[in-house]
């Protein structure tokens, strides 16, 4: 599943492959390295905007009525219709060039780079809570979702993040719960390429 991403596409291009504005996200640097909990380039009904990634559940309980305590950067997407702690979110779409995975002991992990073969952009089929925060303050926040991997990611972790075609976006964000459970499965196989990421400086933000 998703542990680090990565967007270095400039922001305008990614906004002409999806047909939006890049609003005021248009001078946003590039980033090779996106950690849970910082803000992330967000696609919703209203175009592209920037939420926290990670999902802080004040006020949601998990099915014994227990609070949910931890911040949620993943959600399984076989039980997010089914869990109380996701009841009344919304939906979004994270847009990205790949992410990271590590396999490997404490120490002396290798880090792994997953993008799609090719180049370009991938979408995360994710959900969105709003924060209320202390003070009055508002964060829009997303979280994205998981499901088995692919043959591709298979060797380097168990999960991966739900992928949608380019020709799904528009149905994740709007439609029923019936008619976006056929997408989330695993990305078909041989679309992605898994290298290793010796490159990246995972002190930078």
């Amino acid at each position: 599943m998703p542990g680090r991403l990565f967007l270095t596409a400039p922001i305008p291009a990614l906004a002409a492959e999806l047909g939006v504005p890049a609003a005021g996200l248009a001078d946003e640097p590039p980033r090779a390295n996106i950690a849970p909990g910082q803000q992330i380039v967000t696609l919703t009904e209203a175009g592209l905007v920037p939420m926290r990634w990670g999902i802080v559940p004040v006020g949601r309980v998990n099915a014994r009525g227990r609070p949910v305590m931890e911040m949620l950067v993943n959600a399984r997407s076989e039980t997010v219709f089914d869990k109380s702690a996701f009841a009344g979110t919304g939906r979004a779409v994270v847009p990205v060039n790949g992410w990271y995975e590590w396999t490997g002991e404490k120490r002396r992990k290798t880090a792994w780079r997953i993008a799609p073969v090719g180049g370009g952009f991938l979408y995360f089929a994710a959900i969105t809570d709003l924060w209320q925060a202390p003070g009055g303050m508002q964060v829009a926040q997303v979280a994205t979702l998981t499901c088995p991997p692919n043959g591709d990611v298979g060797p380097v972790h168990h999960r991966m993040g739900v992928l949608l075609a380019r020709k799904d976006i528009q149905t994740w964000l709007t439609s029923g719960e019936e008619a976006v459970r056929p997408l989330m499965r695993p990305w078909p196989d041989g679309r992605l390429q898994v290298t290793q990421a010796g490159d990246v400086d995972w002190s930078a933000p």
